[in-house]
Parts: C-alpha cells; sequence; structure tokens
C-alpha cells in the first residue's frame, strides 16, 4: 500500500486558491478581531466624558477585555485542536461579534467590563487558531509570509477603526461603533462550511475521506489511487494527546518560557499603544482627528512591518530578524517622546507600528513556525494567553503615569524599555527546536513511498 504523508505535501506544495481560501478567512477574521480589540482606544476619551470616570479607572476598562484574551487564547486556543478548529473559529467570532456590540448598551464601567471581558475571550481565543490553520496548511517556504499577512488584518482593523469612528462617535455617540461589531456573525455559516480541519484532528478521527479532499485541494496534480492512503508522523501524533505538556519536552521547556517573556513585553508595547496612543496624543495639543490620525499611520506601519519582517524572515533568520524589531521599537518609542515637528512624529509613529505591532504579529509567526503541527495551537495560545500579562497590565500602568501628570516623554520612555527585554528573551530561545528547523532539513524527502 502506498502512503502519503499530509504534512511533506502541505510543506512542499505551491499556493494555489485552496491556500487562498484558507488566507482570506484567516486575514478577514483578524480584520473583524482587530476592529473589536482596537474600537475602545479610538472611543475611551468620549467613554470617559460620558461616564465621568479617571485615567485609572479607564485603563481598567480597557484592560478588562485583554484579562478576557488571556483566559481565551489559553483554554480557547489550546481545546481548538481537540474539539475542530472551524468549530473553534465559530465560537470566537459568535463572542466576541455579540459581547463588543453588547458593550455598547452599557452605561457604567463594571457592566461595560464584564461585556469586554467576555468578548474578550473570543478575541483572544481566535488568534492562535487562525496561526495554527495558516501555518499548518502554507507552503514551508512561504509560511513566514502567510503567517504575518494573516495578522497584518489585525492592523486593517485598527485602520478601519480610525478611519470610521471619528465620523461615527461625533455623529451617533461612542456606542455607534460597537454597535457596529454585531455584523461578523452572519459569516459564520460560512466558515463552518469552507474551513478544513486541522490534519492532526483528521487524521486522530481516522477520516480518509477528508483527508483525501484536502490532500487533493492541496496538490490537484496529485494521483490518489484507491490504494493510496494518507498518514502523519505516528510519533508525532503519539503527542496529541498531551499538547500542554508537549511545549516543555523535546529540548523546548526554557526556549517555551522565553517565548512566553517575549510575548509579554511585545503586547505590553502594543496595548499600552492601543489603549492610550489617541489620549497621549490629545495631551500633546492634537484635536481628536489629528489623534486618530496617528492612529492609522500607526497602524499602516504595523503592517509594513508585519509583511517586511515576513519577508525577511523567510530569506533570513526568523530569530534574528524579531530581535532587530525588538530593538527598533524600543528605540522609535523613546524618540516619539522628543520629536516636535510634526510631519518628523508622523514618520516616527509609522516606524512605532512597525516595530511595536508589527514586532508582535512577527512574533505571533514566530511562535507558530516553532511548534510542531499537534501542539501549535496550543503553543501559540498559550505564548498569546502568558502574554497578555504584559496586554493587562499596559492600560493601567500607563493609565497610572498619565494621572500623575508627568512629562510625555516619560510615558513613551517606560513603553520602550519593554523593548530590550524582549529582544533579550527572543536572544536566548534555541531556534534548532524549531519545527521549521526540522521540516527544512527533511524538505528534501519524497512525498510518497511504498509498503
Amino acid at each position: 500500500m502506498q502512503t502519503v504523508n499530509v504534512y511533506t505535501l502541505a510543506s512542499e506544495s505551491k499556493f494555489n486558491r485552496f491556500h487562498g481560501l484558507i488566507l482570506f478567512w484567516c486575514v478577514l477574521i483578524l480584520v473583524i478581531d482587530g476592529y473589536d480589540l482596537a474600537i475602545v482606544g479610538a472611543a475611551l476619551p468620549a467613554i470617559m466624558q460620558d461616564m465621568n470616570i479617571d485615567p485609572t479607572s479607564a485603563g481598567i476598562m480597557a484592560g478588562s477585555a485583554l484579562f478576557g484574551t488571556m483566559l481565551g487564547a489559553i483554554f480557547l486556543g489550546t481545546l481548538a485542536d481537540r474539539v475542530g478548529r472551524p468549530k473553534m473559529i465559530a465560537f470566537c467570532v459568535a463572542l466576541f461579534s455579540l459581547f463588543t456590540a453588547g458593550a455598547g448598551f452599557t452605561s457604567d464601567p463594571v457592566s461595560f467590563s464584564i461585556m469586554r471581558f467576555i468578548a474578550g475571550l473570543g478575541i483572544g481565543g481566535v488568534l492562535p487558531v487562525c496561526t495554527a490553520q495558516m501555518g499548518e496548511f502554507s507552503p514551508i517556504k512561504l509560511r513566514t509570509r502567510l503567517v504575518t499577512l494573516v495578522f497584518a488584518g489585525y492592523s486593517v482593523g485598527g485602520i478601519l477603526v480610525a478611519v470610521t469612528s471619528k465620523q461615527l462617535i461625533e455623529s451617533h455617540g461612542w456606542q455607534s461603533v460597537f454597535y457596529a461589531a454585531a455584523l461578523p456573525v452572519l459569516l459564520i455559516p460560512f466558515i463552518l462550511k469552507t474551513m478544513p480541519n486541522s490534519f492532526g484532528y483528521m487524521l486522530k478521527h481516522a477520516d480518509q475521506d477528508k483527508l483525501r479532499e484536502v490532500a487533493r485541494r492541496i496538490q490537484p496534480q496529485l494521483d490518489l489511487g484507491v490504494s493510496v492512503q494518507i498518514t502523519g508522523n505516528p510519533a508525532v501524533l503519539g503527542k496529541q494527546e498531551a499538547p500542554v505538556r508537549n511545549l516543555f519536552k523535546d529540548g523546548r521547556g526554557f526556549s517555551t518560557l522565553m517565548i512566553w517573556v517575549a510575548f509579554m513585553t511585545g503586547l505590553f508595547m502594543v496595548y499600552a499603544l492601543n489603549s492610550w496612543l489617541t489620549k497621549l496624543m490629545a495631551m500633546a495639543g492634537f484635536s481628536l482627528g489629528s489623534a486618530l490620525n496617528f492612529v492609522i499611520v500607526f497602524n499602516v506601519g504595523a503592517i509594513a512591518g508585519a509583511l517586511g519582517g515576513g519577508w525577511l524572515s523567510d530569506r533570513l533568520n526568523i530569530k534574528y530578524v524579531l530581535v532587530s524589531f525588538y530593538i527598533v521599537g524600543a528605540i522609535a518609542l523613546t524618540m516619539m517622546g522628543y520629536t516636535r515637528s510634526t510631519a518628523l512624529l508622523y514618520a516616527v509613529v509609522f516606524v512605532v507600528g512597525a516595530s511595536t505591532l508589527g514586532t508582535q504579529l512577527l512574533a505571533y509567526a514566530y511562535a507558530g513556525d516553532f511548534y510542531p503541527s499537534t501542539i501549535r495551537s496550543a503553543g501559540v495560545g498559550f505564548a498569546s494567553g502568558v502574554g497578555r500579562i504584559g496586554a493587562i497590565a499596559a492600560p493601567v500602568l500607563i493609565g497610572w503615569l498619565v494621572s500623575m501628570n508627568l512629562p510625555l516623554e516619560r510615558n513613551f520612555l517606560a513603553i520602550s524599555l519593554a523593548g530590550l527585554m524582549g529582544a533579550f528573551a527572543v536572544t536566548l530561545i534555541n531556534q534548532a527546536c524549531a519545527d521549521s528547523s526540522h521540516a527544512r532539513k527533511h524538505a528534501a524527502l519524497p512525498v510518497d513511498s511504498g509498503n
């Protein structure tokens, strides 16, 4: 009997319409996800005025969703490979769409925070699943670029907020930007119908019909006769029952901890800016419209950073590309507090976006690149979840600094220190343990073999 290893098949494939379908869904979901998370930052000045709350309380309200994203990334991301990724994606979309819209109906900080916490479960849960899904089906030569392209959708969502929120908030109140978040629930039936399950899930359930269908879509020219059986790596599949424990096996333990530290520092930078950039720019003397323009430039920079970082990472060592991005982020954030020229400030904000949010998007790609397929959702999920400690601390800490009326540059300097810590953590990761390192070593192996 002939066998075809589906993991090798995907790694050696060429990008086609099937890969494009997965890319389309993952990008679109991350656009929506980015919108749902960024709207609090854009609406925060109006919410503070409407609810008559101080900066520290506002930081806690913004952090409530981030606490939800931590739990969602850890638990929902890890469950995805057990219940099926399409089902988990659909569940997460329903959570963050409906409860983000629900936050628009609240009128006090407590109920708002509860709604945002529940929405955060879905926001955090969908990130590792989309990372794992795109990474699993991508050709090995394009994997990092495609995963970073998916996460560029997150920044598109942030731009969408900045472009629409000013007009919506001024004409219909801050609640309107939250109501719009309910629309993506209409996509759920289409996601369930067209998104494939992971290889590990199909192999575990011995679903040869689905495996053969996916194999044909990955490589349409492949001859799959009735005697051909689709297989995976038995040694790897045996580890699927304990995905969390296996994050620390095969020499990955210390590197897993360093990935978590890198995520904490990266997400600290991202969410400090995500929650407070509009307010900090307003403190610097810019109007709401001008401050939101900085948010647009920030997110455009993030897209450029993610795509540029992905392109570099597929050609160079992704580890050292990521280290460089963290260092540039620390430098750019420091410059942001001392730049007085408006034109130059836009350029600095662009670089800050590329080297903070862009860096974090690249970090998701790196985590997906590091872990093997059967524990990829768990690996990225735990990194994203533990990393949310930094995300939760950021808006509260910066809110506290804002309330102290310190010079503006000190707020940015506090954020920049996280970039140096992230660079140090990534430097300590053992790249030899990465799944992509093993995959490239075996790229020359034949797709099928006879038994």
